[in-house]
């Protein structure tokens, strides 16, 4: 049962249950004080750790954003150039999610602290101050009342009349008083309900506002997830493929270091111990040098380098060599050492000592030094020995083996035939392909043009890539063009199957980089440029018909170089709502189990298969996945037919490949979807309200620049070109525009309103 109610009635009577009810009613209202003190307490707290909160976020969004990742070579793939901008974008993430929290602990200040704290100073305080005036006319009645009774009856009339009527106005102001307390008692106690619970029920509001923000930001977040895990997907596929090169490099080189030295101006270098001779009685000291030598300037130079010190180097000396000369054992008491004489040195030779024998005798073939031996590690002779030739066989070879794989059909294992070539496996026909693509003299790309194709897969807009290599592929030898045409049309016709095969054009870069393209020296500098060559090739079979069907520009070096510089477009903003841009992305299978012929599967219709689209010509048309994100089911990757879905395990090589490798690891991420979402979006601050973006609605502008597209969503134009229904967009500096029927994106200091 609740507390009793107050009647006015019962305050003339002021009987011992009336105060017991009225004592109910004061705890029940220290209890609500305590209640709303704790609560402010709590309320207060929360907000200092929802601030501290907040500030650690911040300094870990400040962490994220100051951090930029260094890369190997001087370019980076368009995958990694996002991964390098996920940092900032997770920053700007936290920053907004970071705001509303800010918005949030303002809002539980205003909404739920504060109300409290005026009710309970307001309303709770006033009933403490009327409970102290009622206690206080309790004590001042009573004590009148008693004072008054012990008046002596002999008293006179006049001082009795007069002791009465005080006594009676002290009453009735009495009375005035409690029927006011007792009126404020009960009407607290109905007003606390709705005083205390709305401004909870405020707080609340402001909470589930927060996460309702949070969530916005979070499903605005995801699609930028997914795009960035295709990214960081094609990134570590691409580095399974490199760090095979490089171990494979590495192997090579530890087994014969002097066939692999890297080709460079010197005719010699490495370390060498040279002899410093000190005033008697000290003798001499032997410190390790770096030494150079050309043999055509005469030109030897030495750095004192001492790895144990930290790896600081000293002075360098360079002197011109005039004679070398072997030491022998019975005039020196040190193995592996000869004199250098110089014409600009004077005084006593040099005296060097070698890490051993044959290092010595490499030293001394180097500087033409006297018992030298000459050891010839000319092998270009016997590369050429046996190597395939780019001639009439080796086209019928190829054409048949595309021929076999293209046209055979499925085959149970019990229908094929071993000793009948037809029935030979895919992958031994695609082998043998790369073997003797592999074999040839040089690559069907050439050396001579091998860093001309990658310098645009480095760099540029995608139209700018294409009509590079386009220029550079009429370039090449004619048989050379002849047969790259050959090929890329196959592995064209073979990522038109990707949804089956599972080989998109970004997989078929990966496995034919290397192959039509390579540098003329092996080094780990020319393998990190293997993701470029994989953008290229990628380019080649997205662009075939073009490339090989058209004859591209002839002016096309001269035209770039003649450009006039445009001001720099506006940097992309991060976004907090709206449409994402679009972009197709280069989906790579994720994972893929080998078993064996007889078990192999069949797809599943709904099995994603991603894009057919790389990122190496950004082309504008998304292909949509015909089921939603998800985990690749391991067990439907692989068909048990022989035609062009074979190629997901023939490709990679003979056997177990770099390709094979990174298909068999455990599939871990999701496919992603075909958009690329850019990040947030602010409002235009140059449109200073609504109606401003609204006055230049359907205008028309012109180009005073031209423009190249850097991404799908933006317009290319050259200068004087007409855009229709212009209109600011939320990026801040870009509009949108229509031309020739397509609208995008267009800088907004390239163009002129009309």
């Amino acid at each position: 049962m609740g507390l009793q109610p107050l009647e006015f009635s019962d305050c003339y009577l002021d009987s011992p249950w009336f105060r017991e009810r009225v004592r109910a009613h004061e705890a029940e209202l220290e209890k609500t004080n305590k209640f709303i003190k704790d609560l402010l307490k709590d309320g207060k707290n929360l907000i200092a750790a929802t601030k501290n909160l907040s500030a650690a976020q911040r300094k870990f969004a400040h962490s994220l954003r100051d951090f930029k990742f260094e890369f190997i070579g001087d370019a980076e793939t368009d995958d990694e150039r996002y991964i390098d901008a996920s940092l900032h974008e997770f920053s700007n993430f936290l920053k907004n999610l970071e705001e509303q929290r800010e918005i949030l602990a303002l809002s539980v200040t205003e909404t739920l602290i504060k109300p409290l704290e005026r009710f309970r100073k307001e309303q709770l305080g006033a009933v403490k101050e009327e409970k102290k005036k009622f206690d206080k006319e309790t004590e001042k009645n009573y004590s009148l009342l008693e004072k008054h009774l012990n008046l002596s009856a002999k008293k006179k009339e006049v001082q009795l009349q007069e002791a009465d009527n005080q006594v009676e106005q002290n009453r009735k102001h009495f009375y005035e008083l409690s029927l006011e307390y007792v009126c404020k008692l009960q009407e607290i106690q109905e007003r606390k309900k709705f005083e205390c619970v709305e401004p909870v029920l405020s707080f609340f509001q402001g909470l589930f506002t927060f996460y309702h923000q949070g969530y916005e930001l979070a499903k605005d977040f995801s699609h930028y997830k997914m795009a960035l895990q295709i990214n960081i997907q094609n990134t570590r596929n691409r580095f399974e493929g490199t760090r095979s090169e490089v171990e494979e490099l590495m192997n090579k080189i530890r087994r014969n270091p002097q066939e692999h030295k890297r080709a460079n101006h010197n005719t010699m270098e490495g370390y060498l111990y040279v002899q410093e001779k000190r005033p008697a009685p000290f003798g001499s000291s032997w410190v390790k040098h770096y030494c150079t030598y050309r043999k055509e300037t005469k030109k030897f130079t030495m750095i004192p380098f001492e790895h144990r010190s930290g790896g600081k180097a000293g002075d360098g000396e360079l002197f011109i060599l005039t004679y070398c000369t072997k030491r022998n054992v019975d005039t020196i008491d040190r193995r592996f050492c000869f004199d250098l004489e110089s014409s600009d040195r004077p005084g006593a030779p040099v005296t060097m000592q070698a890490f051993s024998e044959e290092d010595r005798k490499l030293w001394m073939e180097a500087l033409d030094g006297k018992e030298a031996l000459f050891i010839n590690l000319n092998k270009a002779n016997a590369k050429q020995e046996g190597s395939a030739q780019l001639d009439k066989i080796g086209f019928t070879v190829i054409k048949k083996c595309i021929s076999a794989v293209e046209t055979r059909d499925a085959k149970t294992c019990n229908e094929v035939d071993l000793e009948n070539s037809v029935d030979w496996e895919v992958k031994t026909i695609t082998s043998a392909m790369k073997q003797y693509l592999r074999s040839l003299p040089e690559p069907l790309m050439t050396y001579e043009l091998h860093g001309e194709f990658i310098i645009p897969a480095k760099s540029g807009s995608p139209e700018s890539r294409v009509n590079a290599v386009h220029f550079l592929v009429h370039k090449l030898p004619e048989k050379n063009k002849e047969m790259l045409d050959i090929l890329v049309k196959h592995l064209a016709n073979v990522s038109k199957h990707a949804k089956k095969n599972l080989m998109t054009v970004a997989n078929l870069g990966v496995v034919f980089g290397p192959t039509l393209m390579r540098p003329q020296e092996e080094t780990v500098a020319a393998i990190m440029d293997l993701k470029f060559q994989n953008i290229v090739v990628e380019i080649l079979i997205e662009n075939h018909e073009k490339i090989f069907k058209t004859l591209p520009d002839v002016t096309f070096p001269e035209s770039i170089s003649m450009s006039v510089s445009p001001p720099n477009a506006p940097p992309r903003q991060s976004r907090r709502q709206g449409q994402r841009i679009k972009r197709p992305l280069a989906v790579y299978n994720l994972c893929l189990e080998l078993d064996d012929a007889d078990s192999h599967s069949s797809p599943k219709e709904d099995t994603p298969s991603g894009s057919m689209d790389s990122l190496s010509s950004q082309s504008p048309t998304p292909v949509l996945s015909s089921s939603p994100p998800g985990l690749l089911d391991r067990n439907h990757l692989i068909t048990d037919s022989g035609d062009l879905s074979d190629w997901t395990t023939n490709l990679s090589g003979q056997s177990h490949s770099s390709m094979v490798s990174w298909m068999n690891t455990p599939c871990t991420n999701p496919v992603a979807t075909n958009t690329v979402p850019s990040a947030f979006s602010f409002p235009n601050p140059s449109t200073g309200s609504d109606r401003a973006v609204e006055s230049i609605a359907h205008r028309k502008a012109r180009a005073v620049y031209p423009c190249e597209a850097e991404h799908s969503s933006e317009l290319s134009f050259q200068t004087g070109a007409i855009f229709e229904d212009v209109q600011f967009s939320r990026e801040p500096g870009w509009l949108e525009g229509t031309l020739n029927g397509k609208r995008g994106l267009i800088p907004q200091n390239y163009v002129q309103f009309l």
